[in-house]
């Protein structure tokens, strides 16, 4: 009963939120500055009466769209919360997850740090706040200016779980919107470190630091050797129907994964 309800609400928001062709897709920064407008375009050209609605504000913000009924697609880069699904469960709703792509969170420093990697617990010690000084990690003297996403973002979230034991971030790390953002402040500050999703490690400025040797390559996210790699998702409220169905298929297909791959990401199959 409770798989039906599910569906038919997810029936019903296909064809009231914006129309039987439009999808609106919230959420995940790391999926939705990048990968989803790319993949929403191939689609587009395949079928022509098709139109999205994007907003790439965060995680978080993806699985309210889905819990109040406003958005066919949830993107995420976490898991959503047991609160989320509590949530949802409450409202006679499942919020389904489609991993869509791997991702590595790579460490990001100014183009100029001399530093040419990290440990694990330095890269804790760093955001944190228990290391505040580039010479403690064999840079040259000074001050480390420490960017991280906002509490909306997945990435946040998930980077505490991943590389700070569930620690808090320093009381001085900044927080940036999106991975776009922490990539231009890194890049204009020699003091500046960083986490970004691996779609936006190749822009001017920056460079990545390996972590306990391992780099976010391809090959390391693909076997998980990285220590910082995740799964990225679509959320959907039940089982896909309808257009929402067709755009996931298609995000699944060798074409849709052939994008993935071309962003920057590493794809499921």
């Amino acid at each position: 009963m409770r798989n039906f309800i599910a569906l038919a609400a997810a029936l019903a928001a296909s064809a009231t939120i914006a129309g039987a062709q439009q999808l609106v897709i919230k959420g995940s920064d790391t999926l939705g500055a990048k990968l989803v407008p790319q993949l929403a375009e191939a689609y587009k050209a395949e079928n022509p009466g098709a139109t999205f609605s994007i907003a790439a504000e965060g995680s978080s913000t993806g699985f309210a769209a889905l819990l109040d009924q406003t958005a066919n697609i949830g993107m995420a880069s976490r898991r959503a919360k047991p609160t989320e699904i509590s949530t949802a469960l409450a409202k006679g709703l499942e919020l389904r997850p489609t991993i869509v792509a791997w991702d590595g969170i790579a460490i990001i420093l100014n183009a100029a740090n001399p530093v040419k990697g990290l440990t694990k617990k330095q890269v804790e010690q760093i955001f944190s706040g228990d290391i505040t000084d580039w010479s403690a990690v064999g840079g040259a003297p000074g001050k480390i200016s420490v960017y991280t996403r906002n509490t909306a973002s997945g990435t946040y979230a998930d980077f505490k779980e991943l590389a700070m034991n569930k620690r808090d971030y320093a009381g001085s790390a900044q927080k940036m919107a999106g991975n776009e953002q922490i990539v231009s402040e890194v890049a204009k500050n020699p003091s500046g470190i960083g986490y970004v999703g691996l779609a936006y490690i190749k822009a001017p400025g920056v460079k990545v630091a390996p972590v306990d040797g391992k780099t976010p390559n391809q090959a390391d996210v693909r076997d998980r050797s990285y220590p910082y790699s995740r799964p990225t998702f679509y959320y959907t409220n039940g089982v896909p129907a309808g257009a929402t169905k067709n755009f996931v298929d298609f995000t699944l297909s060798a074409k849709g994964q052939k994008i993935v791959e071309q962003v920057g990401f590493v794809p499921v199959k």
